[in-house]
Order: C-alpha cells, then structure tokens, then sequence
C-alpha cells in the first residue's frame, strides 16, 4: 500500500527557514511534486523533480529546494525567505513516470495528508 506522509511544518516568522520531508513507503516515483493551497484558494504548483530535473513555481524560485534522498524514499522541501504569503497547506504528490517535469495536480495519483505552513509578518 502506497502512504505518502509529510512532516515539517509549524509557524515561522517571516524570513525563516523551514523543511518539509515527505516519506514514501509501498515503491519507489518517478516523479515526486510539491503543491500548496491557501485558504479560500486553489491548490498551486510549488516544486517538481523527475529524472528529467526539478522545476519551481515563480514564486518561490531562487528561496525554495526541492530534493530527493532515494536511499531514504523521502523528498524535501527546503524554504528559505519565508514571507507570509507562503502560508498555506502543503501536500507532497508522486507518479510513476520519471519522464518530464508535471507541474499539473491532475497528473499524480498518490499525495500526501499535507502539512500547514504559517508564516507570521
């Protein structure tokens, strides 16, 4: 059976770090992505990684990390620079194909109960 399980979130000032780990367990994805969804919003791209690279929403290239530790089957998600409109829930998502970078919800199968981020100004 498939789980996908976040952890790592809480409240941080603005400007603070934090790391969401998603830990795998059932088999191994290609694909792994990480999206988020504000209250009283739609659920948005934030991060991907496939054989294919890594890619980022434009809101939170150059202050988020996306990575991927195999030997553990959990991937990450390194935020740095907070700012209070980062405040949202997080879901790790994951599908089998390891070929492209999907950035679309509708594409993975698998995701996580997700983890909240607030970040306080």
């Amino acid at each position: 059976q498939v789980q996908l399980v976040e952890s790592g979130g809480g409240l941080v000032q603005a400007g603070g770090s934090l790391r969401l780990s998603c830990s795998v367990s059932g088999r191994t994805f290609g694909s792994m992505g990480w999206f988020r969804q504000a209250p009283g919003k739609e659920r948005e791209f934030v991060a991907a990684s496939s054989w294919s690279g890594t890619s980022y929403a434009d809101s939170v290239k150059g202050r988020f990390t996306i990575s991927r530790d195999n030997a553990k089957n959990t991937v990450y998600l390194q935020m740095n620079s907070l700012k209070p409109e980062d405040t949202a829930v997080y879901y790790c998502s994951a599908a089998s194909t390891g070929w492209g970078i999907l950035k679309d919800g509708g594409a993975y199968p698998y995701w996580g109960q997700g983890t909240q981020v607030t970040v306080s100004s």
